[in-house]
């Protein structure tokens, strides 16, 4: 997953299981979105993967708890504004 994810992506978590090098409990939210601020490319402790993603919860994380997650697709289309019309007053 390391080749498709950058800074500023969104990824989704879907193992919040404890962490699996020290058993300690982490503060991931499964269901959760995170934006990657970078992306290190060292191989996992546990050896499932060949990056760490940091996404501002504690250090970083075995890219094997996130899913990344499309580009949001945005298309910019002219709307048209109401103005109120203006009314000539008459005496």
């Amino acid at each position: 997953m390391s080749y498709a994810v950058g800074p500023g992506d969104l990824v989704l978590c879907v193992n919040a299981a404890p962490n699996h090098v020290t058993g300690a409990p982490v503060p991931l939210v499964p269901g959760e979105t995170y934006t990657v601020a970078a992306v290190m490319e060292f191989a996992c402790p546990c050896g499932r993967s060949d990056a760490l993603l940091d996404v501002g919860v504690d250090f970083a994380w075995c890219q094997t708890r996130f899913r990344l997650l499309p580009k949001p697709k945005f298309e910019a289309t002219p709307r048209a504004v109401a103005a109120p019309k203006e009314k000539e007053t008459t005496r």
